[in-house]
């Protein structure tokens, strides 16, 4: 977590300078400085988190400089390589965006069938109380 920390830390000062330079260049035009000065600081606000998680955990073997490949090694999760319900949310994600531009009716559809979708992956695995 501390390389991807001083990842995101480091492009904060590199959206200083373009947020400076744009509002230089444009005039001060405010659409673009206040979405670029926005931009640095959600960059910011993700290497803050990531720091903040990289100091609770212990280190990882990508943050070994001199870490083998063979460390990584082993499960890194679980996945369920049958599951349908990231289909379902990415068709509730295009409703949304087909409803911006056709009508906000289909807008209502796909929040409603993007919630069910996200709800039926994070309870994929639970049947019962409690169950993994």
């Amino acid at each position: 977590m501390k390389f991807e920390a001083r990842l995101f830390l480091a492009l904060v000062p590199f959206f200083v300078v373009v947020t400076v330079g744009y509002g230089w260049w444009s005039e001060w035009e405010p659409v673009g400085v206040v979405a670029l000065a926005l931009v640095g600081a959600l960059v910011g606000m993700i290497g803050m988190y990531l720091a903040l998680v990289a100091r609770r955990i212990d280190p990882r073997p990508e943050d070994d400089p001199f870490g083998e490949i063979a460390q990584g090694a082993g499960e890194q999760g679980v996945y369920s390589p049958g599951s349908w319900w990231p289909v379902a949310c990415a068709g509730g994600a295009a409703l949304v965006f087909l409803g911006l531009a056709v009508g906000w009716w289909l807008v209502g559809i796909g929040v409603v069938l993007g919630a069910l979708a996200l709800i039926g992956w994070v309870f994929e695995f639970s049947r019962g109380q409690h169950a993994h």
